[in-house]
């Protein structure tokens, strides 16, 4: 029986997760009480450097077993490595070359980790004919299809620890301080970090807001006995009739640009107006670091097996999804060049700018099903 070589790679931003990921790919396609079963056996080998490695090969490849992986679920970012690496990019499409060094590296199917970016990559090769499977990465949880993204849940935990800190000073001196987090369009980050922190605004993407009501909440809650105030606001938020803040103009090979400064921004206006002392801190990288929490590790897991199950049953083009509470999966097209976004109207409270403060509906509290 020959075996299938698995090739398997991260893309885009580093994230926790993505280790317990690669290692239960590695684990679920070698395991010998299923090779019987399934009658199909597997070799996996690791792609340095996401799409990078597939362009340039040379020391880009290791094997992979489960000795190998035995310890990797507990370490964060990826032990493969990663890049932004665009194989399509108009002005230097290296496509044709990661189909060629797919066939010189004998890959029977690939399996890609990453967000928009990346899984955009893996539907383009998929209908050039290559067999691959996407497993979904990014602390902003903005793709669709899927409830849950890999490295979410461990960076709002890094978000809501971060913001603990910031009380102690916080409120020994009074102070406002505005903390900005990632999510260029979606709020996920800033509005579960926020929520899970207890900040008293947060400002998301998706609902433009306004300096002045920001600094009449404030007031109000000073007059109201508050000492200090903490303000959440995702890097992606603006004021009304304002723009999104660069702090690059350049673009990145997906055409991205870098975004922040609105938190420096904020602060300013805030303390301004307000007369009171106010700080901002970008929490940037720290958000993407850290070892995997509880549930990226299981989730991590759950994706890696899924992946192997779809590819053992020749089911390519797909990303693994987990929605209303059960691991599935959509095809890849489905996937790319959608937002998931915070629904403002049933997930945020726009006159406090802040997470929701009412959730059974009216249905509920009189008797009547939803």
């Amino acid at each position: 029986m020959r075996k299938s070589r698995i090739g398997i790679l991260t893309g885009g931003g580093d994230c926790a997760g993505l280790n317990p990921a690669i290692k239960w790919v590695v684990k679920a396609a070698l395991d010998e009480r299923l090779m019987a079963e399934r009658g199909k056996q597997y070799e996996v080998v690791g792609i340095h450097n996401g799409w990078e490695g597939l362009i340039n090969i040379e020391s880009s490849i290791v094997p992979l077993d489960e000795e190998i992986v035995r310890t990797w679920d507990r370490y964060g970012g990826t032990m493969l490595g990663t890049s932004r690496t665009n194989p399509y990019n108009a002005k230097n499409d290296c496509s044709k070359t990661v189909i060629a060094n797919i066939e010189k590296l004998k890959l029977d199917a690939l399996v890609a980790i990453g967000g928009d970016d990346t899984l955009s990559v893996a539907s383009k090769l998929s209908k050039e004919g290559v067999k691959i499977v996407g497993i979904p990465k990014t602390i902003d949880k903005d793709l669709c299809e899927t409830d849950y993204t890999l490295g979410f849940e461990t960076a709002v935990e890094v978000i809501t620890e971060e913001i603990d800190r910031l009380r102690t000073t916080a409120g020994s001196h009074g102070r406002i301080f505005i903390v900005e987090t990632m999510g260029r369009d979606a709020g996920w980050l800033a509005l579960e970090g926020g929520e899970s922190s207890g900040a008293f605004i947060i400002l998301i993407p998706e609902c433009d807001f306004s300096i002045e009501k920001v600094n009449n909440l404030v007031m109000e809650a000073r007059e109201a006995g508050m000492r200090y105030e903490i303000i959440v606001v995702a890097e992606g938020a603006k004021p009304t009739g304002g723009t999104q803040f660069l702090k690059e103009s350049c673009e990145d090979a997906f055409g991205h640009k870098r975004l922040g400064g609105i938190g420096e921004l904020l602060a300013a206006e805030i303390q301004q107006a307000t007369k009171i002392e106010t700080r901002s801190i970008n929490l940037s990288h720290l958000q993407r670091g850290g070892t995997p929490c509880a549930y990226d590790r299981r989730m991590g897991r759950y994706f890696g097996i899924a992946a192997v199950d779809l590819l053992t049953h020749n089911r390519y083009g797909l990303m693994v999804c987990y929605r209303n509470g059960k691991v599935t999966s959509s095809p890849l097209e489905n996937v790319i060049g959608r937002t998931n976004r915070v629904n403002i109207e049933t997930q945020y409270d726009v006159d406090r700018y802040n997470g929701r403060h009412t959730i059974i509906g009216k249905e509920m509290h009189s008797g009547k099903p939803e």
